[in-house]
């Protein structure tokens, strides 16, 4: 169920259902550039002040948390994570928008990320190791690899599958709630406590969507033991 305030009415029954969620997406990554382009334009005195201190302050505290996951050598990818949980981060917040609808309750948008950061860690061990990262999949000891090579391949294949489903789960069923709340009493004032929690789990969701990710990664840097 989407949020009754939203675009969802204005689009053909047929848009609604297959198309919305790519609408939705693009408005988000609208909105991130165009954010990101007049913030930009204040990240450069040499004496942080206001909106700069902020993201200094926020963009510094990501990047010590991906040292200490990634270690140095991951923080080359800091850029794509912090890319990645804000993408997340906004499509989410879309959902508590009267006239907009979260993305990232369709599965198709959450499936998406997941993927991209499925091939991107796989591909990070192969390029540090060669086929030397097949090791990660054959476990410690010899005579079990080829058991430890199944388990470990269903693991790696079962993350993206666990990054998509977690998302679209929290999402959607948070609009369902929403939804639900104004259909039941329709005033803000009542569903107002919800959105507040809607804010703080599109926050937290984006947050774990960048820490596992980085975990990943900083899997992947590791050396096979």
């Amino acid at each position: 169920m989407e949020h009754p305030l939203n675009l969802v009415s204005f689009f053909p029954m047929k848009i609604q259902e297959t198309y919305l969620h790519v609408i939705m997406l693009a408005i988000a990554v609208v909105i991130i550039t165009c954010v990101g382009f007049f913030v930009s334009k204040n990240l450069k005195n040499e004496i942080p002040k206001g909106v700069q201190n902020f993201f200094e302050f926020l963009i510094g505290g990501l990047y010590s948390i991906g040292g200490s996951i990634m270690g140095k050598e991951g923080l080359a990818y800091m850029p794509f994570v912090i890319g990645l949980g804000a993408y997340v981060w906004v499509a989410n917040l879309m959902g508590v928008v009267p006239m907009l609808a979260a993305p990232t309750a369709n599965m198709n948008t959450t499936a998406a990320p997941a993927i991209c950061v499925f091939f991107l860690y796989n591909y990070i061990g192969f390029k540090r190791y060669g086929a030397g990262y097949l090791k990660h999949f054959l476990g410690p000891i010899p005579l079990l690899a080829p058991f430890m090579f199944v388990v470990a391949l269903i693991s790696h294949i079962a993350r993206p599958l666990s990054l998509t489903m977690r998302l679209f789960g929290n999402i959607a069923g948070e609009d369902l709630v929403i939804a639900i709340l104004f259909l039941l009493v329709p005033y803000v004032i009542v569903p107002l406590p919800m959105y507040f929690l809607a804010i703080f789990t599109a926050t937290l969701q984006a947050f774990v969507f960048m820490a596992l990710t980085m975990v990943y990664i900083g899997g992947a840097l590791e050396e096979a033991h």
